[in-house]
């Protein structure tokens, strides 16, 4: 039977203390590890090394990328990490152009704001003069035209902010591909519908509707022109149920109003000549 070898306990101990040793020096090690790297992390919040260098701003078309980072409260040379960004988001969406915001840091010394702007859905007239009006019916003021582009429909005649207000959020509604069809939109009220509007298409065709679910109703207006001849000439009715009315059959049913009426005058004037020969 083999004999152990037995190791006495002077010859473990340089060896327990090598491994005492080494676990002291990996214990060292991370500690001083730890206290570097809090020290390093408050040199660089304390430091220019933590400044916002760079504000990058996506998604604007009508205000320029200074405005927003003006009405942000952003700059650079800032603290990255102290920004209040859920106050610079509401400043951004307080502007009547923007419909959302975001603010987002991008390390180590960027920080990107996305934008999203309300919809252009037409123009107005001032004088000889257009302006672009949004979704939430805001005139752009700044950014006046001389001339009329056509490539959104040119809202006439709204006299009162409540309608034109609600004639834009219809619009901005509206898909782009109709949207495109609509040259002019005139506000038409009556005294029993102060809601009704009338419709100039790019087509030729006129658009008789309401502003109540316009854009709801609206959809409807590609599947009727697909229905009607190329040169058709009338009014498309886009109200409680949608139907076409023909000029041609209007006139006609004018023209034999017309006739029916003289007709009807000329039999009461041979009647009267009877009458008289009578006597």
């Amino acid at each position: 039977m083999a004999k152990k070898k037995v190791v006495s306990i002077e010859d473990r101990i340089p060896k327990l203390k090598q491994a005492r040793k080494k676990k002291a020096n990996r214990r060292l090690i991370f500690y001083l590890s730890i206290f570097f790297l809090l020290i390093s992390i408050i040199v660089y919040l304390q430091s220019s090394l933590s400044h916002i260098r760079y504000i990058e701003v996506e998604g604007n078309t009508f205000l320029s990328d200074k405005e927003v980072i003006s009405i942000s409260n952003l700059a650079e040379d800032m603290n990255i990490w102290t920004i209040d960004k859920s106050a610079s988001v509401k400043a951004v969406e307080n502007n009547p152009i923007i419909s959302s915001a975001s603010v987002d840091r991008k390390l180590p010394w960027t920080i990107t704001i996305q934008v999203e702007e309300y919809e252009r859905v037409g123009y107005v007239q001032k004088e000889t003069k257009y302006y672009p009006i949004l979704g939430n019916g805001t005139v752009l003021n700044s950014l006046e035209q001389h001339t009329f582009t056509g490539d959104a429909p040119l809202i006439s005649n709204f006299t009162e902010k409540e309608y034109i207000h609600r004639m834009t959020a219809e619009l901005e509604k509206l898909p782009k591909s109709i949207l495109k069809l609509i040259s002019e939109i005139h506000w038409a009220p009556t005294d029993d519908n102060k809601n009704k509007i009338r419709l100039y298409m790019n087509d030729g065709l006129t658009v008789d509707a309401t502003i109540r679910d316009f854009a709801a109703r609206m959809e409807v207006y590609p599947s009727i022109v697909a229905q009607l001849d190329a040169d058709s000439e009338g009014i498309v009715h886009i109200g409680v149920g949608a139907y076409f009315e023909s000029f041609n059959e209007k006139e006609e049913s004018q023209q034999d109003e017309t006739t029916e009426s003289e007709e009807s005058v000329e039999d009461t004037i041979n009647q009267e000549a009877t009458s008289e020969n009578r006597e």
